[in-house]
């Protein structure tokens, strides 16, 4: 009985999985590739600029007192958020990348000293607290922050979020938060050193392998490209994106049928 319960049970997760199809592959000269936008224009840095060039045009951002950009937020295209660590400094960019407003966390009332700084909507921002070692919802309108987390073992290494959820991988645990400050899953991080996300879908890179994380499984995913070094990713609802340095690789991805 138990053995047809497991055959049941693989043959279900099977169906339901997701493939990977290759697609267009584009040279790409840059220091990190951050991300195709709805309208198909690709950002990427390079020498301390961010860049996009697309359909919308052709754009540039820079600013070298603020140091290296550490990471760019572009889930919302008309208010893209670049942060950077070096100076514990946001700054907001229209569709244009022109400055929209600039958030020093050095100067708030209540200092806060920020290692990630991602997107949440509605005037809000998900941070992490170096100082607490707690997630943070802060809203930069009205200057008021909502703990999220209770105090983190270990550094963080990785955040990804949308307007709904916030995914942390520390050195110890991958963990799922809502925007009410709950924590919806943790489990053990065995070698994940980044995670990517789309709605409630999460990839996460090991060694050089990429990883299907639910919230019972741990799928490795075959990917039908060469076995280049995987720099950076970017999932959206039809493509996954694979940077390898030089190339950027375009994989179409068909979801299950229900």
């Amino acid at each position: 009985m138990k053995s047809i319960y497991f055959i049941l049970l693989l043959v279900s997760q099977l169906c339901v999985a997701q493939t990977f199809e290759k697609g267009s592959e584009a040279l790409l000269i840059a220091d990190s590739f951050v991300g195709i936008d709805p309208y198909n224009n690709t950002y990427y840095t390079k020498d301390f600029v961010l860049h996009k060039e697309g359909p919308d045009g052709s754009f540039v951002f820079n600013d070298l007192q603020l140091g290296t950009i550490t990471s760019v937020d572009i889930i919302n295209p008309l208010k893209v958020v670049v942060f950077y660590e070096d100076t514990n400094t946001v700054v907001l960019l229209d569709n244009k990348l022109s400055e929209m407003e600039r958030i020093s966390f050095n100067n708030l009332p209540e200092f806060i000293n920020v290692s990630t700084a991602t997107n949440a909507g509605n005037n809000r921002l998900w941070i992490f607290n170096i100082d607490t070692q707690q997630l943070e919802l802060y809203n930069y309108r009205d200057n008021r922050k909502t703990t999220v987390s209770q105090p983190f073992e270990g550094k963080l290494i990785s955040q990804a979020s949308n307007f709904n959820y916030c995914f942390t991988l520390t050195e110890f645990k991958f963990r799922t938060f809502n925007v009410y400050g709950s924590l919806l899953s943790e489990k053990d991080n065995n070698g994940f050193t980044k995670v990517v996300q789309h709605n409630e879908t999460r990839i996460a890179l090991k060694e050089n392998q990429l990883y299907t994380i639910t919230e019972d499984t741990i799928t490795p995913i075959k990917l039908p490209v060469s076995e280049n070094t995987i720099k950076d990713l970017q999932l959206t609802q039809d493509f996954l994106y694979i940077y390898d340095g030089k190339t950027l690789h375009t994989l179409s991805i068909t979801q299950p049928k229900k």
